[in-house]
């Protein structure tokens, strides 16, 4: 049976549920959530699941450098504003350059967060993160 699929109006929405996911986990979380989230009701639910929120890593590891994933401030302020906020008791690990650092820690509170991975994180932020004085650690309990 040949098939001409030239004219075929199949889509995205007309995929099932798991070919979706097989498609999505060949991309980051972080892609993930940042392209599909907010797009429809059905990628919210699956963007939303626990494979995609669990784990966040905003670091690109290249060779012997860690460069943070958002290319722009865009990125990071849409992030900070709507996504993280939105699946904040869902995420569990959270890997983090010290250039989003602080506006990520302080998008929301983290309340089921193990997991907290500092790169390229210089003396003085460390001291300032965990002595309180300008970001509290409070942020990972639900209050």
């Amino acid at each position: 049976m040949k098939i001409n699929m030239e004219y075929s109006d199949i889509g995205l929405n007309d995929l099932p549920d798991e070919i979706l996911m097989i498609i999505f986990r060949k991309l980051t979380n972080v892609e993930v959530l940042y392209s599909l989230m907010g797009v429809n009701k059905r990628l919210n639910r699956i963007v939303s699941d626990p494979v995609f929120t669990n784990c966040l890593d905003f670091i690109e590891r290249m060779s012997y450098d860690f460069v943070d994933l958002f290319c722009c401030d865009i990125m990071l302020d849409r992030f900070c504003s709507q996504i993280l906020p939105e699946i904040y008791d869902k995420i569990k690990w959270l890997d983090l350059n010290s250039s989003s650092m602080k506006h990520v820690l302080r998008a929301t509170n983290y309340p089921n967060l193990h997991t907290l991975d500092l790169c390229n994180l210089d003396e003085e932020s460390a001291r300032d993160l965990f002595t309180g004085k300008k970001f509290q650690l409070n942020c990972f309990y639900s209050k």
